[in-house]
């Protein structure tokens, strides 16, 4: 866009390209970095927290999925709050929020205390993203331009899981492992600051009453599905993930019932009718469920594996930033020129063909292989999500952007929660059937056998032969874990490419100017 017209002055032109609308977009983009930051620094923390609070192998896992867990049962909620009371409204008491609540995560003392926390921090992170792209559908009326600015709001996402790592690392090198959680406290007071001057307000100006019951309802329904699937994948079907299921299944079916007949729902079923509005949302779904068990566990591979700093760790995943970024904001160009079936699904195919070459990793894997898979996948992945959260919002009339906005990111959030929950417990089963070396204490044994780092430090308690037998075992078994998840992952995100070939069939992206 010119100078001159970002300059026009007659009102509608005004209106169309509100002239601070980039501006803007950089507050925006602030609170996509402080959620993208927050869920990869744990990764490269897990060691270090594992040492320090001694969580079991379930609870390192709460400790890992909780926040997803919270997120995705209260997103559509919080997306459909922010359409009625505002979502700069929203946006803003959420950081103020998200940032508090990073505190108690940076100072718990006990593994139930940081599962708490995290879950708290779910609470305010349900409130920003719907808010964000909410916003963006609302400031960019032109969809060229609103293709742009989702390129970057998902550039910006991938830039922060780059970041996380790297600032990560460098505070475990010579702080805490508190620390990580600290840097979420300046870059929320930028937010809140510059965001009261900069960000428009909007609202569903018909939006109606906000039902409690509907927002009851949803967060029962996806904490006991995704709890059902936890517990199935960890100990197996028992009476516990059984009555999960049922009371989840319930909870959603008493939800959609209800968003049926109210004259103002949370949600409005309508939206799935739209082929494409579905395609889209089941295409995050699935890809980020293949990606985010992985990912959980690389950052631990990385380390306790190949026994790399936490530093050279958070850098050694930079290429798949890279890639993301690189390509989400080319995405709507391409998709334009070619069509939106065929970018989706070669970026889901290409983040596929790239997990099915993880699953030949060992120990002693060199970095170029390593590297090159992840750029792969940041490539793919940057394509197919920019692509997919445009089809998304501009199935929908703006008023409704808010929900919109929360079902794409339920299903991120939802992917991620089942991801870590099956591909982390295929890791974890694979990984606690390793064969102990003769002679080791059955108590060494079964502190090593809950997770990986438990290992690296109940070896310390062991002489210097037996130990390093002890460790190399867990490594090997935890390699295993990690190729059968690779394998697991690859899989699902090639049937999602050809899945997302049929459903966004003649799907395109808008073209002309929208009138507010």
């Amino acid at each position: 866009m010119s100078s001159s017209t970002v300059q026009r002055t007659s009102g509608t032109d005004e209106t169309l390209y509100r002239p601070g609308r980039w501006l803007a977009l950089a507050v925006l983009v602030l609170a996509v970095l402080l959620v993208a930051v927050d869920a990869t620094v744990l990764g490269l923390a897990t060691p270090f927290l594992s040492e320090d609070l001694k969580p079991t192998g379930t609870q390192l896992l709460w400790i890992g999925d909780v926040y997803s867990f919270v997120i995705a049962g209260l997103l559509v909620s919080m997306g459909s709050l922010g359409d009625r009371i505002g979502r700069k409204k929203l946006l803003l008491t959420g950081a103020v929020a998200f940032g508090a609540v990073s505190v108690l995560n940076a100072y718990a003392t006990t593994p139930e205390m940081m599962i708490l926390a995290r879950a708290l921090l779910g609470v305010a992170g349900a409130t920003l993203m719907p808010s964000t792209l909410a916003l963006i559908r609302n400031i960019f009326h032109d969809p060229r331009e609103r293709s742009l600015a989702i390129g970057v709001w998902g550039a910006m996402a991938s830039a922060g899981a780059a970041v996380g790592p790297v600032v990560g690392g460098f505070l475990l090198e010579h702080f805490w492992w508190g620390s990580v959680f600290l840097i979420n406290l300046p870059v929320m007071a930028v937010l809140v600051l510059v965001g009261i001057k900069l960000l428009p307000e909007s609202k569903n100006p018909v939006a109606g009453p906000w039902d409690l019951i509907s927002v009851a309802l949803s967060l029962i329904g996806m904490v006991g599905v995704v709890y059902a699937i936890k517990e199935a994948a960890t100990h197996g079907v028992g009476w516990e993930a059984v009555a999960a299921a049922l009371i989840g299944a319930a909870g959603l079916y008493g939800f959609v019932r209800r968003q049926l007949v109210l004259p103002s729902p949370l949600l409005d079923m309508r939206l799935f009718r739209h082929r494409g509005f579905s395609g889209a949302v089941l295409a995050d779904l699935l890809t980020i469920l293949g990606l985010s068990g992985l990912v959980f566990f690389l950052s631990q591979f990385l380390q306790l594996v190949q026994e790399r700093p936490p530093l050279e760790a958070g850098l050694a995943e930079l290429p798949a930033a890279i890639g993301a970024v690189a390509t989400g904001l080319i995405a709507g160009r391409f998709a334009r020129r070619y069509s939106v079936r065929s970018v989706v699904a070669a970026g889901l195919g290409a983040v596929g063909l790239a997990l099915a070459v993880l699953t030949v990793i060992g120990r002693s894997t060199g970095y170029p292989l390593l590297g090159a898979a992840l750029l792969v996948v940041g490539i793919g992945a940057g394509f197919s999500f920019t692509v997919t959260a445009d089809v998304i919002l501009s199935s929908v009339p703006k008023e409704q952007a808010g929900a919109a906005s929360a079902v794409s990111e339920t299903a991120y959030e939802l992917g991620a929660a089942l991801g870590i929950a099956m591909l982390g417990s295929i890791v974890t089963g694979v990984y606690r059937d390793f064969a102990a070396p003769a002679g080791a204490p059955a108590d060494v044994v079964s502190a090593a056998r809950e997770s990986l780092g438990g290992a690296v430090e109940a070896a310390t308690e062991l002489p210097a032969q037996q130990g390093a037998a002890l460790i190399g075992a867990a490594q090997d078994a935890f390699v295993d874990g990690l190729r059968l998840a690779s394998g697991i992952g690859a899989a699902v995100l090639l049937a999602t490419a050809v899945a997302a070939w049929f459903l966004l069939r003649g799907q395109k992206l808008a073209d002309g100017v929208e009138h507010p």
